[in-house]
């Protein structure tokens, strides 16, 4: 984990559903770009930490959200760290071929939301602040690319809202854009 001056982080979790086991050879391409991708990651600016299993350089063989479901979740300073790193680098590829190895999801499959700094996120955190994105639409609580909010704004929506409401409060009014991309 890097140090960081950031008070907050942007926490980011990602779910794929593969159309083929990892060990299928139409999914060996996006097998061979993992390490690479996962190298420039660990490298970019402003990138804090990623969920790898235990012993493992990443973090396919964790099944949370299915079988056939592989996550992302990961630890960014900013969230210009992240866009920057997955529009502008090599991961970028992996964007553009993504539906050669992953379904065409129907409801929201990336959630992004503030941490303090030095804060990992658990997978069972990341899974609840997805379900919240799915349930109510973006909030400070969770939220995407094109609805997003600052970490003040998140920081704020916490002291309105009692702790054990955090997850269910009632959301702002703020539109919810279509068209979010995928990480």
């Amino acid at each position: 984990m890097t140090a960081s001056a950031h008070a907050a982080h942007l926490a980011h979790f990602n779910v794929a559903t593969l159309r083929h086991p990892l060990d299928d050879p139409r999914t060996a391409p996006f097998v061979e770009m993992l390490d690479p991708v996962n190298a420039a990651a660990d490298g970019a600016p402003g990138f804090v930490w990623r969920l790898a299993e235990e012993g493992k350089p990443d973090a396919t063989g964790l099944r949370p959200a299915g079988e056939n479901v592989i996550v992302t979740l990961s630890v960014w300073e900013t969230q210009r760290a992240l866009w920057d790193f997955t529009y502008r680098s090599g991961h970028l590829e992996a964007m553009q071929r993504r539906r050669d190895w992953f379904e065409r999801h129907v409801e929201a499959h990336l959630v992004l939301w503030w941490v303090p700094a030095g804060h990992l996120p658990t997978v069972d955190e990341a899974m609840e602040r997805l379900a919240d994105l799915r349930a109510h639409g973006p909030s400070p609580h969770a939220f995407t690319f094109t609805s997003s909010y600052t970490a003040a704004e998140s920081a704020q929506h916490l002291q309105a809202v009692p702790p054990a409401q955090a997850g269910t409060a009632a959301r702002s009014g703020r539109p919810t854009p279509a068209g979010d991309k995928a990480v």
